[in-house]
């Protein structure tokens, strides 16, 4: 079929196989041209491996560091009359070039809160890779079925304490308006906990040193953004915020019972990016908007993979890693100076529905979120018919 976008609100209900492919073959371009990563991973884990983050860490591993790679995700399929979704059509085409240059990969679609599914990797990596030295965490889910309890909790993006209304920008009508969200319970607080916060994380680390699978010295991280003023009442100081600090109490619990085999837990504090999650979030498409206005006119612009790079070169696989107050791999460093930020708040006070264009980069922020479903990549036909069945090589 000829595919053409679908959006509704913040999100694209269909995606594009040719141009997923070709996105995930600009971000290895990417790594590739950056050269080898010196003392990079050899036997890696990412969990949450499909989109965003997480397969921009998948990338680099690979393409950087030549390492093995178990990519976990939760993906659909696509039919004769529906295509599959986004990540389905990245991590088949993240295979198909792992293939071709001879990398060992293998995928594995399904709940990565489950006991069964982690149980599933284990056996994997015991039987093909050895031991893991690398895991990512970068599960970005609404909602988390605890395989103690059977319980399922969803999580809410809401602030504590006191609602608020603010600026946003309405990417559905293109105006700048503004949109008002109520305070969470503690119901809602707790449960956004459960589904986003650190014990997943810490339920994977245990089983995989229980199975002897991790190697000595090796290293994990979980992915969180903070920021600053602008975005604390809906983001840092907010549900997600609070499910984001229980990362640091899994962080340290990992720590500590894995003291024996030398391991490094860290968080990873990274740049607000267009993401699948982060369009869901009101205020982000104008902070971000404004964020990539100010970062193209500096020349300090970093998408998704140059992060992700940027973190394993700089801080990951660096004898002198960078950390913020908070004790976190300090990546968005870049995006947190002052002066960048004086600008950003400049912006967001005096922007209107008529200057959007002018004085954000809204257009990019666009084309950005359009590329995450695979439109709008150079190079691609979308007039051209497509079959919307594509296999996935090496789904275990």
């Amino acid at each position: 079929m000829v595919i053409k976008p679908k959006i509704r609100g913040f999100i694209c209900t269909n995606a594009h196989p040719a141009g997923c492919a070709a996105h995930v073959e600009e971000q290895i371009a990417f790594v590739k041209q950056q050269g080898e990563l010196k003392d990079g991973p050899k036997n890696v884990l990412v969990i949450g491996a499909s989109t965003g983050y997480g397969l921009a860490s998948r990338i680099t591993a690979a393409f950087g560091s030549g390492a093995k790679t178990l990519g976990i995700f939760f993906e659909k399929e696509g039919t004769e009359k529906r295509t599959a979704s986004a990540g389905w059509y990245n991590t088949a085409a993240f295979q198909n070039a792992a293939d071709k240059a001879g990398l060992w990969s293998k995928n594995i679609n399904g709940d990565a809160f489950s006991t069964e599914l982690k149980e599933q990797a284990i056996e994997t990596i015991k039987a093909e890779m050895g031991k893991v030295d690398l895991i990512i965490y970068s599960l970005a889910s609404p909602r988390r079925t605890d395989p103690k309890t059977g319980e399922t909790h969803s999580s809410v993006l809401k602030p504590i304490g006191e609602a608020i209304t603010t600026k946003n920008l309405n990417t559905s009508k293109r105006v700048i308006d503004e949109v008002s969200v109520e305070a969470a319970n503690e119901d809602e607080i707790a449960n956004t906990v459960k589904v986003m916060g650190g014990e997943d994380w810490e339920l994977w680390l245990d089983a995989l040193k229980q199975a002897d699978v991790l190697a000595d010295n090796f290293k994990t991280t979980a992915y969180t953004y903070i920021g600053k003023e602008l975005t604390w009442p809906i983001y840092g100081h907010a549900t997600i915020g609070k499910a984001k600090e229980d990362l640091d109490r899994a962080a340290a619990a990992i720590k500590a019972s894995t003291a024996d085999l030398h391991g490094e837990a860290y968080v990873s504090s990274l740049n607000a990016v267009v993401t699948q999650a982060s369009s869901a979030i009101p205020i982000m498409p104008l902070y971000i908007s404004a964020l990539f206005k100010v970062t193209k006119e500096d020349g300090t612009y970093e998408g998704t993979i140059e992060q992700i790079h940027g973190l394993f070169n700089e801080n990951l696989y660096s004898g002198t890693p960078r950390f913020d107050e908070g004790g976190h791999l300090f990546q968005n460093y870049k995006e947190l100076e002052e002066g960048v930020q004086a600008r950003i708040q400049h912006i967001w006070d005096t922007v209107d529905t008529d200057t959007i264009d002018s004085m954000t980069d809204y257009e990019g922020y666009h084309n950005e979120f359009l590329k995450l479903f695979g439109f709008g990549v150079d190079g691609v036909d979308y007039d051209a018919d497509v079959n919307t069945v594509v296999e996935i090589n090496n789904l275990v």
